[in-house]
Order: structure tokens, then C-alpha cells, then sequence
């Protein structure tokens, strides 16, 4: 029998497939006040994602009242309809 009959298949792996970094809006309410640009850098130095080279997704989960320009990779609809309601923009990279 040919080995490649032999060897089980398992599985399969989608080498398109977009790995995110996801942040919701409640957690945004945690910065301070005064900031008026939420960029992934700034998301990097306070903690709120782990790795710098990843891409950020904004979701919409939590409640948005503050007028503030915000930079992702991606947004959720929801999300975006909040930020833009509040008088803010959401920016895509």
C-alpha cells in the first residue's frame, strides 16, 4: 500500500484565514479622557492587545458616547455605527 494511503488525513488548515486581535468598546471606556486619537500602538502600550504585529478589530460590544478618532484593521458594523453616532471617526488601515 503507497504511504500517502497509509498516513491518516486529518483535518485542514485555511491559509487564508485573517488573524485579529479583537477589542470591544466597553473596554475603550477605560481610557482616560483627555485622548483624542486611539491608534493599535496606543491599544499595544496600555495593554488592551498583546501583540504589535497583529491586526486590531474594533467590536461594537458596550456602550460609545465620546467624540474621538479611532484607527483599526477592521471594525464590526455595530462599532462603526456607535463611533460615528458619538460624532467620532472610524479609521480603516
Amino acid at each position: 500500500m503507497p504511504l500517502q494511503r497509509r498516513v491518516p488525513k486529518r483535518g485542514f488548515t485555511n491559509i487564508f484565514r485573517k488573524e485579529y486581535q479583537v477589542v470591544n468598546l466597553r473596554d475603550l471606556n477605560r481610557l482616560d479622557e483627555k485622548v483624542d486619537k486611539i491608534t493599535p500602538e496606543l491599544l499595544y502600550e496600555k495593554g488592551f492587545v498583546s501583540k504589535k504585529r497583529v491586526p486590531v478589530k474594533i467590536l461594537g460590544d458596550g456602550e460609545w458616547n465620546r467624540a474621538v478618532e479611532i484607527s483599526a484593521h477592521a471594525f464590526s458594523k455595530s462599532a462603526m455605527e456607535k463611533i460615528e453616532s458619538a460624532g467620532g471617526k472610524a479609521i480603516l488601515l
